[in-house]
């Protein structure tokens, strides 16, 4: 099964959260699982961070931490995610050494082209649909997924609001990855396990 999703983790993580994670996994359809935790303090992230490692690992799964690039470059993850205002970006690939390193570009052709120049290894745009995680957040166009496929040669994240009814459109537009977060987390209808298998 090709790997098209790129799994932000939930905005706080229980005892049931490392169990789930596995079975979600298991699908084979995520190529990336993002921690995304605010206000955490270090000593509880690296906590999360060599339990989640363990479940990636197993799942061939890359690991990345967000906005965080210096913990993601002491600690055994596989990258780091960072937005516009997550620091410099040219520290963050020296300290990344052999490590992924993703920007946000929001829907923005210049931060698109500075985030390669700055060798980022995949660029994100959105928010494409309205998002329960960040309800505030800019919007993006689908032009941006189509002039991206043209320009630039590294892969294409799309992220905000995406769900089993709307992810092909921007898989047909060019995206490579879909980043989810809400559809799959606090989903009412559906467990995380089901909810994964929507997107094939």
């Amino acid at each position: 099964m090709k790997k098209l999703v790129y799994l932000i983790s939930p905005n706080k993580i229980d005892h049931n959260f490392f169990a789930s994670l596995d079975k979600v996994l298991s699908f084979k359809n995520v190529e990336f699982f993002q921690l995304r935790l605010k206000n955490l303090s270090q000593k509880k992230l690296l906590n999360f961070s060599k339990r989640i490692k363990k479940i990636t690992t197993k799942h061939k799964v890359k690991f990345i931490i967000n906005d965080n690039f210096i913990l993601a470059s002491k600690i055994k993850v596989d990258g780091c995610h960072m937005g516009q205002l997550d620091g410099s970006f040219k520290i963050a690939r020296k300290k990344l050494k052999g490590k992924i390193l993703g920007i946000t570009c929001h829907n923005s052709k210049i931060l698109a082209n500075n985030a390669v120049e700055n060798k980022a290894d995949y660029v994100a745009f959105g928010s494409f649909f309205n998002s329960g995680l960040k309800p505030n957040a800019k919007k993006a166009n689908f032009n941006i997924i189509k002039w991206a496929n043209k320009n630039i040669k590294i892969p294409i994240v799309v992220i905000g609001g995406i769900n089993n009814l709307n992810y092909k459109k921007l898989m047909k537009a060019g995206a490579n990855y879909i980043a989810i977060s809400s559809f799959i987390w606090d989903n009412p209808k559906l467990k995380p396990e089901l909810a994964i298998r929507l997107f094939k």
